[in-house]
């Protein structure tokens, strides 16, 4: 399920603002305020704003760096923002009918956060071409929101949980979370090859690096930075005439957050994901595609987390999807578990 990649309608940028900071925002520097305030207006013109003295702060001058106070009235010039866009495009009476499906994809929902179950083919965000992604669309229909911040991200074509706060210092205790390893990231993923013998932790440092046109990767390096995954098997399929190699469908967790860490330790030990084109195998692929495999075989299916106002445990799982399911019971027709 994907969002029409449409050029948007011309708009006029909203009015000066005035907002008054509360507690939630006090201790914030200004800049990191307004790009947060400013989705999608480069950075660079921000901090032209803040330099020709259009950004104020209880009508006086102020420095990028200067810490926010509970009380404090900014001062936001007209600026024309990736959220005013967003609620553009998505207003209208056929706003939920074009939009509101997004709404039933929420798995779990209070007052500080709520969990998506993210379809594939759905950009977290907007960019490279993409109008619309997750983030921007709940923005726009949601206006009452103030704050709409994600945890985290998924790359595109993976499907599953994704976090999003509502509240800074939600996203700041969950953050800081994620950087202790405290959050429980579980993932379902379909590998070339039967697994050998019991779960294994896959222990191989992570280094990010671009190519020439500009496309990221990340390859494993002694360089790198640490990263772990504890993959244990969940089904296996043997090979056969139509998957020359067999598959396994493994649940992959975690045990460090590194860019495309489930694919690239996946492919470390030459057992790579179904359907990844970056780190992938060509001829599995190819198997997979004749059997109905449109997309990568990663699915984000479940989180556990502390809440980070309650204390108490968060458990959220979102199921495989139907693609998905119908896949594993393809192989198990064919093959021998």
């Amino acid at each position: 399920m994907t969002l029409a990649k449409k050029k948007p309608a011309p708009s006029v940028a909203m009015g000066v603002r005035y907002e008054e900071i509360d507690a939630e925002r006090a201790g914030q520097r200004l800049d990191n305020y307004l790009i947060t305030m400013l989705k999608g207006v480069p950075k660079t013109h921000i901090y032209r704003l803040m330099r020709k003295g259009e950004v104020r702060i209880n009508k006086g001058r102020t420095r990028p760096d200067y810490r926010l106070q509970a009380g404090d009235i900014v001062r936001i010039p007209p600026v024309r923002t990736a959220t005013d866009q967003a609620r553009q495009m998505i207003s209208g009476p056929d706003m939920q009918q074009r939009y509101g499906w997004l709404e039933q994809c929420i798995l779990y929902e209070d007052d500080v956060l709520l969990v998506v179950d993210k379809p594939s083919g759905l950009a977290v965000h907007g960019g490279s071409g993409i109008s619309l992604g997750l983030i921007e669309t709940l923005r726009g229909l949601r206006p009452q929101a103030r704050f709409l911040e994600l945890v985290h991200r998924l790359d595109r074509d993976t499907s599953g949980c994704l976090v999003v706060a509502k509240k800074r210092s939600a996203l700041l205790t969950l953050h800081a979370l994620l950087r202790e390893g405290q959050v429980d990231k579980r993932y379902l993923a379909l590998i070339r090859g039967v697994w050998g013998g019991q779960a294994r932790v896959i222990d191989a440092p992570l280094q990010k690096h671009y190519l020439a046109s500009g496309e990221r990767r990340v390859n494993v390096a002694a360089e790198g930075k640490e990263s772990a995954s504890r993959f244990t098997p969940q089904r296996t399929f043997t090979a056969c005439d139509a998957l020359v190699s067999g598959a396994s469908l493994v649940e992959i967790r975690l045990l460090t957050g590194r860019t495309h860490q489930a694919r690239v330790h996946a492919a470390h030990i030459g057992q790579p994901i179904a359907g990844d084109d970056k780190y992938g195998d060509k001829l599995f692929d190819r198997e997979l595609r004749a059997l109905g495999l449109q997309r990568l075989f990663l699915h984000a299916a479940s989180l556990r987390f502390t809440h980070p106002e309650t204390g108490l445990e968060v458990s959220v799982a979102a199921p495989l999807p139907a693609d998905l399911s119908a896949l594993v019971e393809r192989l198990a027709e064919l093959t021998t578990a």
